[in-house]
């Protein structure tokens, strides 16, 4: 089975941030804001959500192509997947244009002060989806606007079941448009601040988009997630972790969770776990792709975890 996994490409550059952002933002002088804050240390990563899913997948024993337009700037990158075992048939490079860029500087509270710029990945509806065969499920995660509609409808067009993972692009489109991605996908997918925007922007509560979909899944960061489907509501706890050292690209490491056990039909109540802990495993790192495990390793975690065989 493979999964066409719809998303930006891109590069993370994170700056750590040794203290606290509240000290030094004066709530009454918004409107004059200037400031800087000194960064120490420095890393540029390799990330965006088609990238992060299809790495997390890959490390799953999934396979995943990623859906992805990208700069002349993407030769490293291009590097890494091939590094990777990722294919790379779903790329498709926009000249004059940069790869998207996201920079993150995150504080001790592990805040986050993030400034993006979408490069080629506003020339994302440049990819059509009828040209991959043999694709038995799908995701649409954050991308360009037209891309994250035009193959949504591709998606729908096909009859290949998809998740709707609006993150950070939910503030592109309106209630009306969020409804019409409701009615083609097969799943949603949120963490628990979109989800109440989706609510709010929508004037539809996620019980009742549940009832539209197979299951809408909302994480809740460190307190574990909620999966709705059937009627039912699907508490899954979180994973046990070291250390939270970065929560960039946990969000994509969870969702490969999810399309790994729809893919292997598993239940909820172990995809959920599945993906629960691959957040765990990527928190514990810096960067969204600098974790690694083999099957054996996942499997005995997942055990200690939640005391339950994955065999």
């Amino acid at each position: 089975m493979t999964a066409l996994i719809s998303g930006s490409m891109a590069f993370d550059t994170v700056m750590q941030f040794d203290d606290k952002f509240k000290n030094h933002i004066l709530p009454d002088q918004l409107d004059i804001l200037n400031i800087s804050f000194l960064a120490p240390s420095m890393t540029r990563n390799f990330g965006g959500c088609a990238g992060n899913i299809s790495f997390n997948l890959n490390l799953l024993g999934g396979h995943g192509i990623p859906l992805a337009t990208v700069g002349s700037d993407f030769s490293i990158y291009f590097d890494w997947i091939k590094k990777n075992k990722i294919s790379s048939n779903g790329i498709y490079e926009i000249e004059d244009e940069y790869t998207a860029q996201a920079f993150i500087t995150t504080d001790t509270d592990n805040n986050q002060i993030t400034t993006f710029h979408p490069g080629a990945m506003n020339f994302s509806h440049i990819n059509k989806i009828n040209t991959f065969e043999g694709i038995s499920i799908g995701i649409v995660s954050p991308d360009g606007r037209q891309g994250m509609i035009e193959h949504s409808n591709q998606f729908h067009e096909l009859e290949i079941p998809f998740i709707f993972d609006p993150g950070q692009g939910m503030p592109m489109f309106d209630g009306d448009e969020l409804n019409k991605f409701v009615e083609q996908a097969s799943w949603l997918a949120f963490n628990d601040y979109e989800a109440k925007l989706m609510e709010e922007r929508t004037n539809i509560s996620m019980e009742n988009h549940a009832k539209k979909v197979n299951a809408v899944i909302v994480t809740h960061g460190n307190k574990g997630s909620t999966i709705l489907t059937g009627g039912s509501s699907i508490e899954i706890p979180p994973a046990p972790i070291d250390i939270a050292n970065d929560p960039t690209g946990c969000g994509d490491a969870y969702r490969s969770g999810l399309i790994f056990g729809l893919m292997n039909n598993l239940d909820w109540e172990i995809t959920g776990r599945v993906a629960s802990l691959m957040g765990a495993i990527k928190v514990e790192k810096k960067g969204s792709q600098n974790h690694s495990f083999n099957k054996n390793y996942f499997y005995s975690r997942f055990y200690d975890s939640f005391k339950i065989s994955l065999d």
